[in-house]
């Protein structure tokens, strides 16, 4: 048994449920443990640094100091979560002008950061701590001849990455193929969503949207895997505004890596939270999941 200190974030308990559900299903089969960290906060998310950078950290950092108080590895499913923790861990090694002002503000809260803790994406202890034989050894339905397009955003391995390249990612490549799945091309596989910006410049978040959508299917790709509550959302959720603004037809099943991971497991899609995606993913997995099951 694996075992980490677990940093959920807050997608997974509201907008990204699904995400949650497959995480814990799929961890459970590959002897994953993962110790939902006591208290924990919001990191923060990612635009709070552009307001006040002493207050992001401290948000951030204080999941942190909580962290190293386990002894375990800080593993988070959410890119933007990871994205912010790492960030926040870097800058109080890096600047230690900031980090005294940290520790000044947690010493009312009797916190204390070391700096410890290792921050991981789960896509890395998938690819680097549970070896690819014994992911393959809990495959009982093999996505042969499904093909997928890998999306892993702009926060996954940017701005550096201790286990993947930022410039041309192979991680979930690596661990679809595992699945028995084939990868398609997918050169905007980096490429933002638009984030938060569907809420603020809905226009333009649309816009990237449909790149995204058409550089997977004119590649063809019969659906889009991603680790990122916030990707998934935004191509999942609002594909049917882009079909409405472009006049466009897609309909491509946005899933977590988890959930077609728990699918080749042979886990119930009612566990890994498949009723919740907007695009249903039942008629692409059907002809690879009824030919097998």
């Amino acid at each position: 048994m694996k075992r980490y200190s677990y940093f959920p974030g807050c997608s997974l308990t509201a907008t990204a449920v699904a995400y949650g559900l497959s995480v814990e299903a799929v961890s459970e089969i590959l002897a994953i443990e993962l110790a939902e960290l006591e208290d924990w906060t919001c990191c923060g998310s990612t635009p709070y640094s552009c307001f006040d950078e002493l207050e992001s950290v401290c948000i951030a950092g204080r999941n942190l100091a909580l962290a190293e108080k386990t002894g375990l590895d800080l593993v988070t499913p959410c890119s933007a979560c990871y994205s912010t923790l790492k960030r926040a861990d870097s800058h109080l090694k890096a600047y230690p002008e900031l980090r005294s002002q940290v520790s000044e503000i947690f010493q009312a809260t009797g916190l204390e950061y070391q700096g410890k803790v290792k921050v991981r994406h789960l896509v890395d202890v998938l690819l680097n701590d549970v070896r690819p034989e014994e992911i393959e050894d809990k495959v009982v339905i093999p996505f042969d001849g499904l093909r997928v397009a890998p999306y892993y955003g702009c926060q996954l391995v940017r701005p550096d990455s201790s286990f993947d390249d930022p410039e041309y990612p192979q991680s979930l490549t690596r661990l679809i193929t595992i699945l028995g799945a084939e990868v398609t091309p997918f050169p905007l596989r980096s490429r933002c969503c638009g984030g938060t910006l569907i809420i603020s410049e809905t226009d333009v978040a649309v816009s990237m949207m449909r790149e995204l959508l058409e550089s997977a299917q004119s590649n063809g790709a019969e659906c889009i895997v991603t680790v990122c509550p916030l990707c998934q959302t935004n191509l999942d959720v609002y594909q049917g505004m882009v079909n409405s603004k472009f006049k466009t037809s897609y309909d491509l099943p946005v899933l977590f890596l988890t959930q077609l991971m728990g699918m080749a497991f042979g886990i119930e899609p009612g566990a890994l939270g498949l009723d919740r995606n907007v695009v249903s993913p039942g008629k692409v997995l059907a002809q690879h999941v009824a030919a097998r099951a």
